[in-house]
């Protein structure tokens, strides 16, 4: 079947953040198909890759989710997984409709907000994929359980919520193919039980031009310079590199945090657990923190392929990242970073202490991870997702 119109439907300004990016590059990788694209979901932000936006893609504007008046004067500001399961539902319900008068030749959605258009998909014959950023849903939850147990916070609130979990094992179901973006999430799935035949691995394009080296800044003089950059919540593993950091010394590593807080417990143990350090902490641009940085840590607990990861190395750093993260697949140790085992404050420590014992070599180290990434996130890896797509007709 020839493929005239594709739908996607997203929950993320596409563009902004982790899942907005995520958002950006499949459209625009479904735009370089020459179908035309009809995208729904909240909006888009003119960020690459949407310089300029591709002409063949239509936007559908979302309404708007709960109103902030519910969000922030009500109890659902406590409970954040109930309130993004209400605005996905909202969303997914809103997009189906839509999308049944249009009646395209292929659906692609991400989770969380597809599940109306796969059982659109499944009933009118039409292939559907699913994009699933991390993961297996049930164990991005078993994260939060755990570590907010460890760390004695209340019981976890956030997302996602038994129902929303329930809704995303359902379309797994529907799915007619499943995209993710590492090995590392195509065995999560597969291991909580997900056909393994309808899994995909298609690798995350980034942006190289905004992201490039600057050796000629770095001087290996003074404290190690380290960077952050990412949601300062229990899943990204900030806590374990803050200690780490008073393991290897107040006085040798200076910490840039480019990221935010966005619940209770993550801001006190944030408050609690930087007291003393060097360090720097404002949501921001991360381009900035990479060109002055010499190492950055990627201590998440649970990601498909964390952004940030290809960043840095783009940006020319060598990197330590948790091997529950799928980028790790990009890492040579000893080369183009070090591998460390998660939720381990010792072992990222140990890291830090081979980057400041081999600080000559750091340099070198992110040149070799900029050619890396050149060759996994180039123009090539939306190419290859693009006709991909067009194979699942």
């Amino acid at each position: 079947m020839a493929i005239k119109r594709i739908a996607i439907v997203y929950g993320s300004v596409a563009g902004v953040g982790g899942l907005g990016l995520q958002a950006a590059t499949a459209i625009s990788g479904l735009a370089r198909t020459g179908c035309e694209v009809h995208a729904f979901g909240p909006g888009y932000k003119s960020v690459w890759p949407f310089v300029p936006p591709p002409a063949n893609v239509i936007w559908h504007i979302s309404p708007p989710g709960l109103s902030r008046w519910r969000s922030r004067f009500t109890m659902l500001r406590w409970r954040t997984g109930e309130l993004q399961l209400k605005n996905d539902l909202m969303l997914g319900r809103w997009a189906a409709l839509q999308i049944a008068k249009l009646k395209p030749e292929l659906c692609y959605t991400f989770t969380q907000v597809g599940f109306e258009t796969l059982r659109w998909c499944n009933s009118a014959g039409v292939p559907a994929i699913l994009d699933n950023p991390n993961g297996h849903i049930r164990n991005y939850r078993s994260v939060y359980d755990s570590e907010s147990s460890k760390w004695g916070c209340r019981a976890y609130a956030g997302h996602p919520v038994m129902p929303m979990i329930e809704r995303v094992e359902e379309e797994y179901e529907l799915a007619t193919r499943i995209r993710v973006s590492t090995a590392w999430s195509r065995r999560s799935m597969a291991d909580h039980g997900v056909n393994n035949t309808k899994l995909s691995v298609l690798e995350q394009p980034l942006d190289l031009t905004r992201f490039c080296c600057s050796p000629a800044n770095k001087t290996a003089v003074g404290p190690l310079r380290v960077c952050f950059v990412g949601l300062l919540d229990l899943r990204k593993g900030f806590v374990y590199l803050l200690r780490a950091i008073r393991l290897v010394g107040l006085k040798r590593i200076v910490l840039d945090i480019v990221g935010a807080t966005g619940d209770r417990c993550s801001k006190a143990l944030l408050a609690r657990e930087s007291s003393g350090l060097q360090m720097t902490c404002a949501p921001g641009d991360p381009a900035p923190a990479y060109r002055k940085a010499e190492v950055a840590v990627i201590p998440s607990l649970e990601d498909g392929q964390p952004f940030v990861t290809g960043e840095a190395m783009a940006s020319g750093l060598p990197v330590v990242v948790s091997s529950a993260c799928g980028s790790a697949e990009w890492v040579k140790e000893g080369s183009t970073g070090w591998i460390v085992e998660p939720a381990s404050a010792e072992n990222i420590a140990s890291a830090l202490d081979c980057a400041l014992s081999n600080r000559e070599k750091l340099v070198s180290m992110g040149l070799e991870g900029r050619r890396v990434t050149e060759g996994r996130a180039g123009p090539h890896a939306e190419e290859n997702f693009s006709a991909w797509v067009i194979m699942q007709s």
